[in-house]
């Protein structure tokens, strides 16, 4: 075969600044609806019409448009400042109109006569919360377990061919061989690029065992549990296990609902389910102990219990829940306690917990819906790297 009837690729060259305006547009937009998801996370994380939903509502956020610069007529005939006499310095304020002050936009107490800042709603699915949320998230102190059936498929790019898919093409290694190529033959050039050249990557489905976890989700469903307080605890619980089902492939979830006793129940039933009655919070974890004893070995899982709660605790059953948490955390990788006090009220059983001096205990204490988001963030933030 002669050079030329091998002659078959060339390199392009082509201004597509033009062609990608549409794409830098979207782009943009793209970023400033993150933006938009990131300053209202908190607000969004506790709203009711997500939580309450099936998962598959769009949301409006407002997002600040995107101003394009224009020229207009001085149509109302506004004051302006001239060059002066020449004695100015750089950086010299050489006007300011003191009689309008924060009003002229409508920001202050009084009507302003100023334009102010566009702002427009924009639709995002409960998808793109998720994704800019959870990422921010992860499981604490995941440890690799005993090796276990489970396994999860991945693809590594482990070799370079001489033939493949155009796809696959390694752009970089087929370059520098027609370069040595051209270079050979006294030509300092690129192209032309030739078959011989072309370099293709390949992979390998490799499969790799992946940590076992359970998460032991306890709630205080009791009468002192009002609206308020069921809310928050539902809306933490609502975004936890979307946050484990989307990120991790083998979390399991166990859902403990107590008053003076606790019991599994399903995830319908945590959810749905209202109950009366007194508070005794060491019953919960008697029964997570009893899990864990019955079928979550911590040698095979990494067990994270995660109680919310609005502290109105028996006092008498307060030393025996400081116990039974030591207990768990002697098996669990973090043990989180959340609880809802609107009031500022004292509450015996967080004072109990304050005692506890141990990294894997985490606890957050709820004023507001808002603090949902930073519970989130309290109990799964990552690890610093």
């Amino acid at each position: 075969m002669t050079e030329n009837e091998n002659k078959r690729f060339a390199i392009s060259q082509e201004n597509w600044s033009l062609h990608r305006k549409g794409h830098q547009d979207q782009q943009r937009h793209m970023e400033k609806v993150k933006d938009a998801i990131k300053n209202n996370l908190p607000d969004l994380v506790s709203e009711e019409s997500i939580v309450m939903s099936n998962g598959r509502e769009v949301i409006k956020i407002p997002i600040r448009s995107l101003d394009e610069y224009k020229i207009r007529y001085n149509y109302d005939n506004s004051k302006h400042v001239g060059q002066g006499q020449g004695d100015s310095n750089v950086g010299d304020v050489v006007a300011r109109d003191a009689s309008k002050g924060n009003q002229a936009n409508g920001k202050g107490k009084e009507a302003g006569d100023k334009p102010g800042h566009d702002y427009y709603e924009a639709e995002v699915s409960i998808e793109e919360v998720q994704n800019v949320l959870f990422n921010e998230l992860e499981l604490p102190n995941l440890q690799q377990k005993e090796k276990a059936d489970i396994k999860t498929e991945k693809i590594e790019f482990n070799d370079i061919r001489k033939k493949g898919l155009m796809g696959n093409v390694d752009k970089k290694r087929t370059i520098l061989n027609a370069l040595k190529r051209n270079a050979m033959k006294g030509k300092p050039e690129i192209t032309p690029i030739h078959n011989d050249d072309l370099r293709f990557k390949t992979w390998d489905e490799v499969e790799k065992p992946e940590s076992k976890a359970v998460v032991l989700a306890m709630m205080d469903t009791s009468g002192s549990m009002g609206s308020f307080e069921k809310y928050c605890a539902r809306s933490f619980f609502f975004w936890m296990t979307k946050f484990l089902r989307s990120k991790y492939e083998t979390v399991e979830i166990e859902f403990i609902a107590h008053h003076t006793e606790a019991k599994v129940v399903t995830e319908e039933e945590f959810f749905t389910k209202g109950e009366s009655g007194g508070t005794i919070c060491s019953s919960a974890y008697i029964k997570a102990l009893e899990l864990i004893r019955e079928k979550y070995n911590p040698s095979r899982y990494n067990i994270y219990p995660v109680h919310f709660s609005d502290g109105e605790n028996i006092s008498m059953d307060n030393e025996k829940c400081l116990k039974l948490v030591g207990e768990l955390m002697e098996v669990s990788s973090m043990f989180g306690y959340g609880e809802v006090n609107q009031h500022n009220r004292f509450s015996t059983l967080m004072y109990t917990y304050k005692k506890v001096d141990d990294p894997k205990f985490r606890y957050h204490i709820l004023r507001k819906k808002g603090d949902v988001y930073d519970a989130l963030k309290s109990f799964f933030k990552k690890n610093e790297s």
